[in-house]
């Protein structure tokens, strides 16, 4: 967990859309826009993550159906969650919803069937309990 305050670059060089003296950004900037959770997830076969952050577990739930558990708590089950796969005929999307700990990902193909996919990204943003 990190402290809120102020990340110092006197000795950074900026891309030049920091305008004037300032040579700071508040972290609150930087917490509360970053990713709190993300996986990417083989789904065919044995369901597991490929590699991922606060996330501690994955469920298979069937065809094309995924639940992920969170390491650490969201605040709220209104967070933010993003999901995309690699195959372009193929959405995923969130269905049974979201809760504090987990999120539910589903796989499916261009006649909306569910489908097991390799290559599924989750993305989720939102405050922390």
């Amino acid at each position: 967990i990190m402290a809120n305050g102020t990340i110092a670059f006197d000795t950074l060089q900026t891309s030049g859309q920091i305008q004037g003296t300032a040579k700071s950004v508040d972290t609150d900037f930087i917490v509360t826009g970053s990713a709190k959770a993300w996986a990417v997830i083989e789904g065919t076969g044995t369901a597991a993550f490929d590699d991922s952050f606060n996330c501690a577990s994955l469920a298979d739930n069937g065809t094309g159906n995924y639940t992920a558990t969170y390491t650490n708590a969201f605040s709220s089950a209104n967070h933010s969650s993003t999901m995309t796969v690699k195959d372009t005929a193929i959405s995923a999307r969130c269905d049974g919803g979201r809760a504090t700990t987990t999120v539910n990902v589903q796989c499916l193909n261009t006649s909306f069937g569910t489908v097991d996919e390799d290559g599924i990204s989750l993305t989720c943003h939102g405050d922390l309990a």
